[in-house]
């Protein structure tokens, strides 16, 4: 298992190159809008989405959890010093609050490929990562749970996007039927992992290893 990677001047120097620039179509309304165009001269409008996830990877790329704080709650600043993998290489922009940083270069596990951060004015306060697990029933168990919680970020950290798009289909009911986890048993291409409820089944396909992380790689159905 890889950690971390302790960049030198030139990585920090690409790293902190990875910023937004906003262009196109939204840029445009939003440098437009009503809203913009009333706001008082001098009042201090909150910093893009992008240009605050920026400053707290940069803070992370060079462990200053101080510099951090500034940008970040405490629970994202505790879960970004966490990250197992090296530093993702490629800014991959800003849907809404929800800013990305991708891998090119290395394969981890789960739809995310590397961090997301969720901006709520001048601070980061949520953060998903890739996750490192080693054990095929924990990333089962993490993929339901998220499901229950109708959080698709926290499915794409353990799981690939084929595998959310089809738990996700449908929308966890809190009064519907109870999944029983049954266990993960070997198959040929890695383990499945088995929910069963009153009417069927469902089969986590989990893939990869202990030394790269598990991830689940399909879902698949069965009815009674």
């Amino acid at each position: 298992m890889s950690k971390r990677l302790v960049l030198g001047g030139a990585a920090l120097a690409a790293a902190a190159a990875m910023t937004l620039t906003p262009t196109g179509p939204a840029a445009a309304a939003a440098s437009s809008s009503p809203a913009a165009a009333a706001a008082p001269s001098g009042s201090a409008a909150a910093p893009a989405p992008g240009k605050v996830a920026n400053r707290l990877l940069r803070a992370w790329l060079a462990d200053d959890r101080p510099a951090a704080a500034k940008v970040a709650t405490p629970a994202a600043v505790n879960t970004i010093f966490t990250y197992a993998y090296r530093a993702p290489d490629r800014f991959d922009g800003c849907s809404g609050n929800v800013c990305r940083f991708v891998h090119t270069s290395v394969r981890v596990p789960g739809g995310l490929n590397g961090i997301a951060m969720v901006v709520t004015g001048s601070k980061v306060t949520k953060v998903y990562l890739s996750r490192h697990i080693v054990k095929p029933a924990t990333v089962a168990g993490h993929l339901l749970a998220a499901w229950k919680r109708g959080d698709r970020w926290s499915g794409l950290e353990v799981a690939s996007a084929g595998a959310v798009k089809t738990l996700f289909k449908v929308k966890y009911d809190q009064n519907g039927v109870t999944h029983f986890f049954q266990g993960c048993g070997k198959e040929p291409k890695g383990y499945s992992c088995a929910y069963s409820y009153e009417g069927g089944a469902m089969f986590m396909h989990v893939r990869g290893s202990k030394t790269r992380g598990y991830e689940v790689g399909s879902i698949t159905y069965i009815a009674d």
